[in-house]
C-alpha cells in the first residue's frame, strides 16, 4: 500500500516543471499603426521563470521585459517613447505573471494554451490572457503568442501629434524560447 501511495506521488510531482527563459533567443515585437504609416520594433526580454504542473491549471513566475529597451528603428520617436509614452526613468520594467492555463500542456510536440495573469505597465496591473503555442522537445521549449494592449485605456499617452495619428492599442507578438526541468 505505502509503495503505491509512493509511486502516486512521484507521478504528481513529476509533472511540476519549470520554464526558464533565455533572453538571447526570445523577443518582443509590436506594431502600431498610423495614418498613412505603420511602426514596428521589438523589446528585450531580460528574463522570465514560470512554474507550472500539468495536473493543475496554476502557474507561477514571471516574465520581464525592459521598457527602456524598446527601439523601432528612429531615435527621435524611440526617446519620445521611453520618456513620454512608457515613462522609463521611473518604470524601467513591463512584466507579465501568469496565474493560471486551460488547456492541456502535453509533455512533448505542440500545444495550444490560454494564459492568463497580470500585466503591469506603468507601474499598474492589468489582467490579461494570452492564446499560446507551446513547443516542447525533449527540454527545450519555445512559446509563441500574439495580443493587444489598449495602451491609452490602461493610462498611457498618447504619441499622436498634429497629422500623425496612431492606433490606442498596440499589437504585441511574444518568442519565448528556453528550457524545462523538473521543479525544485
Amino acid at each position: 500500500m505505502m509503495a503505491v501511495a509512493l509511486l502516486a506521488a512521484q507521478g504528481a510531482f513529476a509533472q511540476q516543471q519549470t520554464f526558464t527563459v533565455n533572453p538571447d533567443a526570445s523577443s518582443v515585437g509590436f506594431a502600431l499603426i498610423g495614418t498613412g504609416h505603420e511602426v514596428h520594433g521589438t523589446f528585450h526580454v531580460s528574463s522570465g521563470t514560470i512554474q507550472y504542473d500539468r495536473n493543475t491549471p496554476k502557474m507561477s513566475g514571471s516574465i520581464v521585459v525592459s521598457a527602456g529597451s524598446g527601439d523601432s528603428n528612429d531615435k527621435g520617436r524611440d526617446k519620445n517613447m521611453h520618456q513620454k509614452v512608457l515613462e522609463t526613468e521611473r518604470f524601467s520594467d513591463i512584466s507579465f505573471q501568469p496565474q493560471s492555463y486551460t488547456g492541456t500542456i502535453a509533455p512533448s510536440g505542440d500545444s495550444t494554451i490560454q494564459v492568463s495573469g497580470i500585466f503591469t505597465l506603468l507601474g499598474t496591473p492589468h489582467d490579461l490572457t494570452v492564446p499560446m503555442q507551446v513547443h516542447i522537445d525533449g527540454q527545450n521549449v519555445t512559446a509563441k503568442g500574439s495580443f493587444v494592449v489598449p495602451y491609452v485605456k490602461w493610462g498611457l499617452k498618447d504619441p499622436s501629434v498634429f497629422v500623425l495619428k496612431v492606433a490606442k492599442e498596440v499589437h504585441i507578438e511574444l518568442s519565448l524560447a528556453g528550457t524545462e526541468s523538473p521543479a525544485m
